[in-house]
């Protein structure tokens, strides 16, 4: 059987599927190191009726959600999109978020973004391994997170 992947925008179809991807990451402690929104079914709805500058996207194989990736701040009038992306727990580990990552910065330079910006926690030492890869430099912030810069 032929599974499809594909990144596509979250639209009003996805709801569904996309609320259920949100409570499974928040089931597994996924707002520990992802909270730009809450992980609910109402945050689900709400994206996917977004109509603003900002882009928020979802990577489906077969109609479930496994991946969700957003850059954001355009609506605030920032230069500089802020970049976010979640990995269902069952597929992490297989390339996936670096497809995303990837996606959104090509997405960015669309836009004419010169960089993309992103925080991430100190001790996720997985993603940092990834975002250094992708040649993300990092500045330390007050609350011990880290922000994460690199030039398209």
């Amino acid at each position: 059987m032929i599974q499809i992947v594909e990144l596509r925008t979250a639209g009003a179809a996805l709801a569904g599927p996309l609320g259920e991807f949100f409570e499974t990451l928040r089931e597994a402690g996924g707002e520990r190191h992802f909270h730009p929104h809450p992980l609910n079914r109402e945050e689900a709805e709400h994206r996917i009726q977004y109509d603003g500058p900002d882009l928020y996207y979802v990577l489906t194989e077969d109609g479930k959600v496994i991946g969700y990736g957003m850059l954001r701040g355009w609506g605030e009038g920032y230069e500089t999109p802020s970049l976010g992306i979640a990995i269902h727990p069952s597929e992490r580990g297989k390339g996936l978020s670096k497809l995303a990552m990837l996606f959104l910065h090509a997405a960015a330079r669309r836009r004419n973004a010169e960089r993309v910006r992103l925080t991430v926690d100190a001790d996720n030492t997985v993603a940092l391994k990834l975002y250094r890869r992708l040649g993300y430099g990092f500045r330390c912030l007050e609350d011990g997170r880290l922000e994460g810069t690199v030039q398209l």
